[in-house]
């Protein structure tokens, strides 16, 4: 059929650690084929921009691998309502040059540009921010081609959105979100190098900038980097825990800060500092494992001060761990559901056999503050565990059965978590 030929050829994610074991894979140019695809297949899973780490985009040998990024991209700015329309298959680096031009801003970016918008929001990945939400937090509207082909619209209003918005891709096709904007604005980004983990106030260095991200390595006890966005239309950054890093830095030891967006105080568009990378360079070939949980914020502390009594195993796996902020919101599968939260973010060596034994041992020791793991990453958290940590979990099995009957959408991934 036109618009809809079968891609030939091993389909892996960004990474390259996950290959997918569709039957087929199909990378439609026109919404009809798409829906023609969707209505005409048992199985289906719709993949983004394959930046996950596990087999939430895995349909199983039985089912249909589906790329949106071949459908027309579609960025449609409404200036007066400061709000876009983006289509499915668009990454956070287009849509944010074009809404830029518009002079207008998105409130917060993900660490890479790279990544799509309807894959991101799905899987409630997120900025940093104390004020901050996921990027979901964004969303208006979403659109959705459903198991027959039809489409339907679900908006702020409507009862199912905040189950529609951070879905897993377990509903439909996202075939467009509208998002909130605001006016465009700059941001300086500064680093500081050297806190000490002992008398740690985490709370006024995550309150230190509009975005705040620290860096280790769990080589020794404390923070290599932190790393402190301040839109220079908010107070001045006051600092006193560590002393400004003397030149440009790159979050993984000892890598060039090429691919890094501009620091040392230098103000650029809010699209051009949010990032730690920049659009225009692929800040790594993908040899990494990623984990990240999101645990409560007041647990901040206490929760590092675990990870640095086993930081020995965890430093011999690990590149770099990010922790950072993410403001409380309500959708309903979002890790940062109804609490305000701290992210542990881990970039392991790309060794599943070494890492994976530490991932058991983290999360041993993260246990005591209820962590969620990103939908995205990888984890080893039993699913009814998991399920137990999400309080509208039944409602979201609810809505997916409504608008999914016969599980088209469903995977191991997702019938772990919605069958148990």
């Amino acid at each position: 059929m036109t618009g809809s030929a079968k891609t030939a050829g091993t389909v892996t994610n960004w990474a390259r650690t996950i290959t997918y074991r569709a039957r087929e894979f199909h990378r439609p140019d026109t919404i009809d084929a798409l829906a023609a695809l969707v209505a005409g297949s048992a199985r289906v899973r719709a993949l983004g921009s394959g930046h996950s780490f596990n087999r939430i985009a895995d349909p199983g040998t039985d089912g249909m691998l589906l790329s949106t990024a071949g459908l027309p991209p579609v960025i449609e700015v409404d200036t007066t309502a400061r709000t876009v329309r983006v289509s499915g298959g668009v990454r956070y680096a287009e849509l944010a040059r074009t809404v830029h031009a518009r002079g207008l801003a998105l409130p917060n970016m993900a660490s890479l540009p790279h990544i799509s918008v309807a894959g991101s929001v799905a899987t409630g990945t997120h900025g940093s921010g104390v004020g901050n939400g996921s990027l979901a937090s964004s969303v208006r509207e979403v659109e959705l081609l459903l198991a027959d082909g039809s489409t339907v619209t679900i908006g702020r209003e409507d009862p199912r959105f905040d189950g529609a918005v951070t879905s897993l891709g377990a509903l439909g096709v996202v075939t467009a979100l509208t998002l909130a904007l605001e006016p465009a604005y700059e941001v300086e980004q500064h680093v500081f190098a050297e806190l000490p983990l002992e008398g740690l106030d985490f709370a006024g260095v995550a309150a230190a900038g509009y975005s705040v991200s620290l860096f280790t390595d769990w080589r020794a006890p404390g923070f290599r980097h932190v790393w402190v966005k301040r839109r220079t239309d908010r107070p001045a950054v006051d600092f006193p825990w560590a002393a400004p890093a003397t030149g440009p830095v790159h979050p993984v030891p000892d890598m060039p800060a090429t691919y890094c967006t501009e620091q040392l105080g230098v103000p650029g568009p809010w699209h051009e500092r949010l990032p730690h990378f920049r659009a225009e360079f692929t800040p790594s070939a993908g040899e990494e494992i990623q984990s990240e949980y999101l645990l409560p914020r007041s647990t901040a502390v206490d929760a590092l001060h675990a990870v640095d009594g086993i930081r020995p195993a965890v430093a011999g796996v690990l590149q770099i761990c990010e922790v950072r902020t993410v403001a409380a919101d309500s959708q309903w599968l979002s890790m940062a559901h109804g609490r305000d939260s701290v992210a542990l973010h881990f970039t392991w060596v790309r060794d599943e056999a070494a890492v994976l034994p530490v991932v058991r041992r983290l999360e041993k020791a993260l246990d005591p503050f209820d962590p969620r793991p990103h939908w995205g990453k990888v984890y080893e958290i039993p699913p009814a565990v998991v399920r137990g940590r999400y309080a509208r979990l039944g409602d979201f099995r609810a809505l997916a059965r409504t608008l999914d009957p016969a599980g088209k959408f469903t995977n191991d991934f997702v019938r772990d978590l919605l069958d148990g």
